[in-house]
């Protein structure tokens, strides 16, 4: 019984919206290139800017948007962003100590 409810409990932790954030072995997701992985990252960034936008526009506009609202889109948006830079800065790191190697 308590082993069913921690597997479950387990599961939703790794699931969030119908994705697999860790990958399952033998599923495709385990082979996803980084590339990928980067690119779906950059798109959920636009998505939630792009949302963001949407609900402070309605906000300002008068159609019915609460404020709390249009400051969770804001605040996630900004929460996106700021790990992008973070990721961005990081590679740019990486990249740059990896040029300064001498072979």
């Amino acid at each position: 019984m308590q082993s069913a409810s921690i597997s479950s409990a387990v599961n939703s932790l790794t699931t969030t919206a119908g994705k697999d954030v860790l990958p399952q072995s033998g599923t495709a997701s385990a082979q996803t290139p980084f590339a990928g992985l980067l690119k779906d990252a950059i798109h959920s960034e636009q998505s939630l800017e792009n949302q963001a936008a949407a609900v402070v526009e309605g906000l300002m506009t008068g159609q019915g948007v609460d404020v709390h609202q249009a400051m969770i889109e804001t605040q996630k948006a900004d929460l996106a962003f700021e790990m992008a830079l973070a990721v961005r800065s990081k590679a740019v790191a990486a990249y740059q100590q990896m040029m300064q190697m001498q072979f």
